[in-house]
């Protein structure tokens, strides 16, 4: 059990080199991947008289309509329900921490603190 002493450090040192390397690795193969690519596209063009196809044009937006306005509604007033669920169990907890930690409980009285045992 001797080969535990540097494990953490051998670990972090490990993983921090194989990362570096990996990466010169994976750029310096995406590079020649693209520099063949784009000669490929190239000659493709050169050959066909082609250029790069064009872009898609985006769709304009249209206006919502109102069963999507009432859908957002429905959602609205889901996502207010669970925040207001959320903030209920937030205040459960600090009054249970807070009554732990001298604090006033939830009953308003404060719980005198324990004195720490050196």
């Amino acid at each position: 059990m001797a080969n535990r002493e540097g494990f953490g450090s051998g670990f972090f040192w490990g993983a921090l080199l194989g990362g570096a390397v990996g990466g010169l690795v994976g750029a310096a193969l995406a590079s020649r991947n693209s520099d063949e690519g784009l000669e490929e596209l190239t000659e493709k063009g050169d050959r066909e008289g082609a250029e790069l196809p064009p872009r898609p044009r985006r769709r304009p937006r249209l206006a919502a309509s109102e069963s999507s306005e009432a859908r957002m509604e429905t959602a609205r007033q889901g996502l207010e329900d669970k925040i207001a669920q959320l903030n209920d169990a937030i205040d459960d907890v600090r009054r249970q921490l807070g009554s732990r930690n001298g604090r006033p409980g939830p009953d308003g009285r404060e719980k005198p603190l324990k004195p720490e045992e050196s």
